[in-house]
C-alpha cells in the first residue's frame, strides 16, 4: 500500500480570549467597517440545516493581515480572522496553509505550528493582534476586561490526498497519534485507543477526530462548520472558566463582607444586610445572564452529524463540569443574598417592635405627667 501524501491542507491556531462583560456586534461591524473599511460579517454554519443547528445569536467575523511565521526552518504566511462573541470572548484564528507533502512531514509540520505559536510560546503574534481588537473596538464593549485567561486550540486539516481514501480506513494508513498529541515518543496502546475513541463520519471520504486540545479534520469539500463549533466549544469553555475563578475570588469576599454586616450595631445592621444583598443579587443576575448566553450561542434540535460532535466536543472540554460548578457557586451566592433579606427584614421587624414600644412607653408617660398635672 503507497504511502498517503497531503496535496492541500492547513493547520489552524486558536486563541480564545475574555475581553469584556459583553459586546455590541452591530458597533463591532460599524467600527471595523469605519477604521479599516475590512470586511466582517455574521458567522453561519454553511452545511448545517438551520432547523438543526445554527447560531442564537450569530458572531462577527473579522478578515485581519496576514502575519509571516517562523516555523521551523522557513516562513509562512498565515491568514488572520477574529470571530467577536456578544457574551464578551474573541477568537482569534491563525490559518497556516501546507501542502505537497507526506503525511509524516505533515505531522511534523503541525507539531512545528504548536511550537511556533502554541500555549507554551510567550512570543507570537497573539497579545499584537488581540492589542489591534481592544484598541479598535472597545466601544463597542461594554465593561471591557484586562484578564488575560485564554483557551487555546490546535487543527490538522486535511482536504486533499493523493489518490481516494476513506475516512474510516485513515487511521490504518496514517499514524494521527503524533498529530493528536503532540508527542512523538511512542504512546501506550490505551492512551492511543483513547485519541481516537471520538471519531467521526458523515460521508465515506471525511473523518473528525477531537481530542481536549487538538483536532484532525478531513473535509474534501472544504466546509469550515467542524472547525466553527469546535471554536464555539472552547469559547463557551473559556467564558464558564472565567465566570467559576471570577465567583472562586468572590466567594472569600462575600463571607467577609457578611461577617461586618452582622457585627454593626442593631441600628445600621438593616442598612447593611440590604446593601450586601443588593449586590449579590446584582451579582447572581450579570453572572447568569452572560453564563445563559454563552450556553446557549448554538441552538441544537435535532442529532445530526455536526451537533453530535458539538455535543461530544463539550463533553471532552468539560464544559458541562465547569458550568457545574459556576451553578453551584451561584447557589450559594443566592442562598446568602436570601439569608441577607431575611436578616434584613427581621432586623427591620425587631426595629419596628422596638419603635412601637418607645411609643407606647412615651404615651404612657405624657398620659401620667397630664393626670398628675
Amino acid at each position: 500500500m503507497s504511502e498517503l501524501h497531503v496535496q492541500s491542507g492547513a493547520v489552524i491556531a486558536l486563541r480564545l480570549f475574555d475581553i469584556a462583560y459583553s459586546i455590541d456586534l452591530k458597533e463591532v461591524e460599524t467600527l471595523w467597517s469605519e477604521r479599516f473599511g475590512g470586511t466582517s460579517m455574521r458567522s453561519r454554519l454553511s452545511s448545517a440545516p438551520t432547523k438543526a443547528l445554527a447560531f442564537d445569536v450569530p458572531p462577527v467575523l473579522l478578515t485581519m493581515d496576514p502575519v509571516t511565521l517562523s516555523i521551523g526552518n522557513g516562513t509562512h504566511t498565515a491568514t488572520v480572522t477574529a470571530r467577536l462573541y456578544d457574551f464578551g470572548v474573541v477568537a482569534l484564528s491563525v490559518r497556516v496553509p501546507t501542502g505537497n507533502m507526506p503525511w509524516v512531514e505533515f505531522s511534523d509540520f503541525t507539531n512545528a505550528v504548536d511550537r511556533s505559536i502554541g500555549p507554551n510560546v510567550e512570543n507570537g503574534p497573539w497579545l499584537q493582534l488581540l492589542s489591534k481588537i481592544r484598541d479598535s473596538l472597545t466601544p463597542a464593549m461594554t465593561r471591557p476586561s484586562p484578564s488575560a485567561l485564554s483557551e487555546d486550540y490546535l487543527i490538522a486539516v486535511v482536504q486533499k490526498w493523493n489518490e481516494p481514501v476513506k475516512g474510516e480506513e485513515l487511521p490504518d494508513r496514517v499514524d494521527l497519534i503524533p498529530v493528536l498529541s503532540g508527542e512523538n515518543r511512542p504512546l501506550s496502546e490505551k492512551f492511543r485507543k483513547d485519541l481516537l475513541k471520538q471519531r467521526f463520519s458523515y460521508y465515506e471520504d471525511d473523518l473528525v477526530v477531537v481530542t481536549w486540545d487538538r483536532a484532525f479534520i478531513y473535509e474534501p469539500n472544504h466546509d469550515s462548520d467542524v472547525t466553527d463549533i469546535l471554536e464555539v466549544a472552547n469559547a463557551q469553555l473559556l467564558e464558564f472558566r472565567y465566570y467559576d475563578e471570577l465567583l472562586d475570588d468572590e466567594l472569600p469576599r462575600m463571607y467577609e463582607l457578611v461577617k461586618r454586616a452582622r457585627r454593626a450595631t442593631n441600628l445600621l445592621a438593616p442598612r447593611r444586610f440590604a446593601d450586601l444583598a443588593r449586590k449579590l443579587y446584582t451579582l447572581v443576575a450579570e453572572v447568569t445572564e452572560l453564563t445563559e448566553k454563552a450556553d446557549n450561542v448554538l441552538q441544537v434540535t435535532e442529532d445530526v452529524y455536526l451537533a453530535r460532535i458539538y455535543l461530544a466536543s463539550l463533553e471532552i472540554f468539560r464544559v458541562p463540569t465547569v458550568s457545574a460548578a459556576v451553578d453551584r457557586k451561584l447557589s450559594i451566592v443566592r442562598d446568602t443574598y436570601d439569608a441577607l433579606y431575611a436578616e434584613a427584614s427581621g432586623s427591620r421587624g425587631e426595629l419596628l417592635e422596638v419603635a412601637i414600644v418607645i411609643l407606647i412607653v412615651i404615651e404612657i408617660v405624657i398620659a401620667l405627667i397630664r393626670h398628675t398635672a
